[in-house]
């Protein structure tokens, strides 16, 4: 009844789940053996103050509280001191190799270890895909920006420089392509064969060497084991005989200053520390005996585990040693620096650009564009039949390159040089006409009226053929005889091609001139 009692008054204070092994004993002490002199009350405030004042103060509380059942009350407080100890003396397993199934980190690097082969493999097809994209955007800039160059303005040996830029990129190109194919066809495939032969897989399941590895450390650990387990349970008795002998000693004691006890209980209690005192003697020489037999068989259980794991460095070892080599093979694969052919890609690119040599560039583009090219001076000319007609451009160009009409041209040689002395794409794209000024308005044959709209002499000969095209880049006419046109403009061809790269067009609004050919495309 008073148990139950003072169950419900410590619900408000701690908790009847707070209400802990310690804190029954107290209660079936107190209403078991103080018979009732103590209220619910009192039962409370002990209980309080072993709870707040731990194991320190808690005794003081039934001193002070219960002088009559002083005894007994200490006797419930020993039993309570043995369980708090007994609930922080747990001792924690250290984490070294010789506890028992510790040597299971050594088995799993063997899984590890394969593991990090396939990894490796990862990593190297990873990188190659990165080699094989990259060797293809180099390509694809490359052909970009030559198509650009050679279509652009950029002429001479500048010119030779610019897309020696994009062989050197079309060349690296080339390299890191085979970088990619030793890295799949080298590398990867030895890491793989390796793996391969090093680990060999079992019908159940794991690798063979993983399941050697684990039988090898149980068997070595087994005969250890087995008396490590002897030795805590004797260790256990003994610490058990220990703290009986310790409460049946001081039950013993307190009886002596309790004067209701027979002389008959007195003797049961003395009994009763005696045949603790024996088993604790028991206990402790079995303890001893199992503690030196453990330590007996401690140096060869110690050889038998360092024997198999050497085993384990062993395979360990090649691993290592092999991936050291394998990232070797890596390197020396993905180095460029060290190869004769990466190292020629940079020289000859230095030496292209060294050639280039603005003085020349400038001689060149003087005698083909500027004052150094030949002019049909006007003279004056007897009228004939065969002027009735103005020259065409083409007849013109054609005369240009031979003998004049007036008889003055340049030498052959110097002729032979304009021509060849540039392999520039912008001769072909934009190159100036060599009768320039034929056309002026004080030519009694000039393509104008005086109303500057027509010639009424220009031939208007169309090819049997019209054909619709749209123009692929911006073009502004450098005479009044040349269209001027955008980029995605459409107009008709009306003459195919001359040798010199040009052709006769009309746009939609009717005017007629010509055009370079290479600025359009015929739509389809």
């Amino acid at each position: 009844m008073l148990v139950m009692q003072v169950r419900k008054q410590t619900t408000g204070w701690l908790g009847y789940r707070n209400l802990g092994a310690a804190g029954l004993i107290v209660l079936n002490a107190l209403s078991s053996v103080c018979c009732g002199e103590f209220s619910a009350s009192w039962c409370v405030f002990v209980i309080t103050g072993f709870y707040s004042n731990r194991l320190s103060t808690g005794l003081e509380y039934l001193k002070s509280a219960a002088e009559l059942k002083l005894s007994w009350c200490s006797l419930a407080f020993e039993e309570m001191s043995v369980n708090y100890d007994d609930s922080i003396g747990v001792e924690v397993s250290s984490d070294s190799f010789w506890e028992v199934g510790n040597y299971k980190r050594t088995v799993k690097r063997i899984d590890d270890g394969h593991r990090l082969c396939s990894d490796l493999m990862n990593c190297l097809h990873e990188r190659a895909r990165i080699e094989k994209a990259y060797a293809q955007q180099l390509t694809e800039w490359a052909r970009r920006w030559r198509q650009l160059v050679e279509k652009g303005p950029q002429y001479g040996t500048v010119e030779k420089a610019w897309v020696a830029v994009m062989s050197e990129a079309e060349r690296v190109s080339e390299l890191h392509l085979e970088v990619k194919a030793s890295l799949m066809n080298e590398d990867f495939e030895k890491i793989k064969n390796w793996q391969k032969e090093a680990f060999h897989k079992q019908m159940m399941g794991g690798f063979k060497e993983t399941k050697e590895a684990e039988d090898g450390f149980r068997k070595a650990q087994k005969p250890w084991a087995k008396k490590l387990k002897e030795v805590d349970a004797a260790k256990k008795a003994y610490h058990t005989a220990c703290k009986e002998e310790k409460l049946a000693t001081s039950r013993e004691t307190n009886s002596k200053i309790d004067p209701s006890l027979n002389p008959e209980q007195l003797k049961k209690l003395q009994d009763k520390v005696e045949k603790c005192k024996q088993d604790v003697l028991k206990t402790k020489e079995k303890y001893e005996k199992s503690l030196k037999e453990l330590d007996q068989s401690t140096p060869q259980y110690m050889e038998n585990m360092e024997q198999v794991f050497e085993q384990c460095q062993q395979f360990e070892e090649k691993r290592l040693r092999f991936f050291r080599e394998v990232l070797l093979e890596v390197q020396k694969h993905l180095d460029l620096s060290n190869l004769a052919s990466y190292k020629n890609i940079y020289h000859d690119l230095e030496q292209s650009i060294k050639a280039a040599d603005a003085v020349e560039d400038l001689r060149w583009f003087r005698a083909n564009h500027g004052p150094g090219m030949s002019m049909n001076w006007p003279q004056f000319e007897e009228w004939s039949a065969d002027l009735n007609r103005t020259l065409s451009r083409r007849e013109k160009k054609k005369a240009a390159d031979g003998v004049t009409l007036m008889g003055i041209n340049q030498t052959g040689d110097q002729s032979l040089q304009n021509k060849h002395s540039s392999v520039s794409s912008y001769e072909k794209t934009q190159s100036y006409p060599t009768d320039w000024s034929d056309d002026e308005s004080n030519n009694p044959f000039s393509s104008t009226d005086a109303n500057g709209d027509s010639n009424p002499f220009e031939e208007d000969t169309t090819s049997g053929t019209e054909v619709r095209v749209r123009a692929l880049y911006d073009y502004e006419g450098q005479e009044h005889d040349e269209l001027s046109f955008k980029a995605g403009d459409e107009l008709t061809k009306i003459e195919d091609e001359d040798e010199q790269g040009w052709c006769k067009g009309r746009l939609d609004d009717g005017q007629v001139g010509l055009y370079p050919a290479n600025y359009v495309e015929a739509i389809q």
